[in-house]
């Protein structure tokens, strides 16, 4: 999953200029072949995927005016071609954040628990040392909890979670548990932390987080296409690639499944945004809340990452990625404008933080597009 410093870099870098060149460009001997899109769209795609591996695919989804528009491309025999993909699942990384905490923000809003309750009550155990962690700073990021747990198998390179279960996280809660911080008052980025989140929201009522997320989110939102298991998907998949283009086998996940564990498609991730546009939805209005300042160009919700576009509009933000796939997700909630992005290009390729710079130059793009139908409206 990706650091902090790649957020600040994509968010750094989204002002690049393009040079101008022909409609459907070659660039280092790579094609643009994307003429049935629109050309500035098509600039943008063409501009951060041409260095990507050979069938690399991205799965885009843009939001603007109550419509939505699906841009789909794949990298073959050194073209970037369209592709209807937008029905396709990608693992979506650690924007399951995100939903994780609309999941918390849903038992709040339902008056089950309250942001600031300690979880350790849910546990028959005492943690180590009394050691307190409560549910917003888990979700935020300033509970002091480190990246990963100390008790995890950081030599499987390959599918890193699968082996980390109830055992596991019940043995470093109560023997290895240590804080790198003092809670509510640094940001650190904290995967560990939202996997006990996910956990914890699961025990608080009595069944599993997944179930939790299928009933609070999925079922909800009615994202028919979105999962936690990769069983039976079959062709629905789209295969994820290594550092080397190579393909790679998925992630699997157990009691940190709310770090990361989500795969599901752009049409999901478009109902999703799109509720998000409710003013009367008030859990997800609750995720986009600031509850910390990281700097003065950031701050968090509950998942969320709250800054500002190129206009000075605001926005919610996250990303993700793992061994097999790449994803960042944008809203400007104010304008109704969305982008959306899911590709299998490895969270581990050196050209990953392109995803990222992509989905806030695409943003860009549709915000300075929206502005001018506005003063011609």
């Amino acid at each position: 999953m990706k650091m902090l410093s790649l957020l600040l870099l994509s968010f750094l870098t989204m002002n690049l200029i393009f040079a101008q060149s022909d409609d459907y460009q070659i660039a280092n001997h790579v094609i643009n072949g994307q003429e049935n899109y629109p050309n500035d769209i098509s600039k943008i795609i063409f501009s951060k995927t041409k260095d990507f591996p050979e069938s690399t695919q991205l799965s885009i989804a843009i939001i603007q005016n109550g419509e939505t528009n699906y841009y789909g491309v794949i990298k073959l025999n050194d073209t970037i071609r369209p592709i209807e993909n937008h029905h396709k699942v990608f693992e979506i990384g650690s924007i399951t954040k995100v939903f994780t905490s609309t999941v918390l923000a849903s038992l709040v809003e339902e008056g089950k628990i309250k942001l600031t309750d300690e979880i350790n009550s849910v546990y028959p155990f005492a943690f180590k040392d009394h050691i307190k962690l409560n549910f917003k700073d888990l979700a935020n990021h300033t509970s002091g909890l480190p990246r990963l747990p100390e008790n995890f198998d950081f030599a499987n390179q390959i599918d890193p979670y699968k082996n980390y279960g109830k055992i596991q996280l019940d043995e470093y809660l109560t023997n290895i548990l240590k804080l790198e911080n003092e809670p509510a008052k640094i940001y650190s980025y904290s995967n560990l932390g939202a996997g006990v989140l996910g956990y914890t929201l699961g025990l608080t009522q009595k069944t599993s987080f997944e179930k939790l997320l299928q009933e609070k989110v999925f079922d909800k939102y009615n994202m028919r296409s979105s999962f936690i298991s990769r069983q039976n998907l079959n062709e629905k998949l789209v295969k994820g690639q290594n550092m080397n283009g190579e393909v790679t086998s998925n992630w699997s996940w157990d009691v940190l499944s709310g770090a990361g564990g989500i795969l599901s498609t752009t049409e999901d991730l478009v109902k999703f945004a799109n509720a998000q546009f409710n003013p009367e939805n008030k859990e997800l209005a609750l995720t986009r809340t600031p509850t910390f300042t990281i700097n003065e160009n950031m701050k968090i919700g509950l998942g969320w990452h709250l800054l500002k576009s190129k206009s000075g509009k605001d926005l919610v933000w996250h990303n993700g990625g793992t061994g097999g796939y790449s994803s960042s997700m944008t809203l400007n909630t104010d304008d109704k404008i969305a982008v959306i992005i899911l590709s299998n290009l490895s969270a581990f390729h050196s050209k990953m933080k392109n995803i990222d710079e992509l989905c806030f130059e695409l943003i860009n793009e549709t915000e300075r597009v929206h502005t001018n139908t506005q003063i011609i409206h």
